[in-house]
């Protein structure tokens, strides 16, 4: 209204810029103004506001969904750098566990291996000495002793015909 009431003002003679307005009217219209302005500034200062606090929330929603990402990610490196231990432990363990039954089986067959060859050498020695008693025995009897077993293997010999 204060444009039009300007715009359509009449024109000073002489004076191109210069033009009669109603003081009454153009006093009215700018008490109006300012009068709505005061509410209308007060109306964006609160939209800015608004709108800052809804900027600040967003930053701080945004900045808290990263660091939820960055230590979501963390905790994912470190159980995979507790897997990567676990399963490289676990490898040591088997090697180490393979080595050390390698290692029994071998004590264990040299054990038994040894074992045998004493109980073999033992039963030799015992076999040796049963047959040289033997000896002893058919010598310090004599030839009727001797006739006697022949004898016991003949009557042997035709009972097993």
């Amino acid at each position: 209204m204060l444009y039009t009431m300007v715009s359509e003002a009449w024109g000073v003679p002489l004076g191109n810029d210069k033009c009669i307005v109603e003081r009454e009217k153009a006093l009215k219209l700018i008490e109006e103004i300012k009068a709505q302005l005061p509410s209308e500034l007060s109306e964006a200062k609160r939209l800015v506001a608004a709108r800052d606090e809804f900027i600040g929330n967003a930053k701080r929603e945004a900045d808290s969904l990263r660091r939820a990402a960055e230590e979501r990610a963390r905790q994912l490196i470190d159980e995979q750098e507790i897997v990567r231990v676990s399963q490289a432990r676990s490898s040591e363990l088997i090697a180490s566990a393979e080595t050390r039954s390698r290692e029994l089986r071998r004590v264990a067959t040299e054990y038994v291996d040894d074992a045998l060859r004493r109980t073999e050498e033992a039963m030799s020695a015992a076999l040796a000495e049963l047959r040289n008693a033997r000896t002893s025995f058919r010598s310090a009897a004599g030839p009727a002793a001797a006739q006697r077993g022949a004898q016991r293997r003949e009557e042997n010999a035709g009972g097993e015909q």
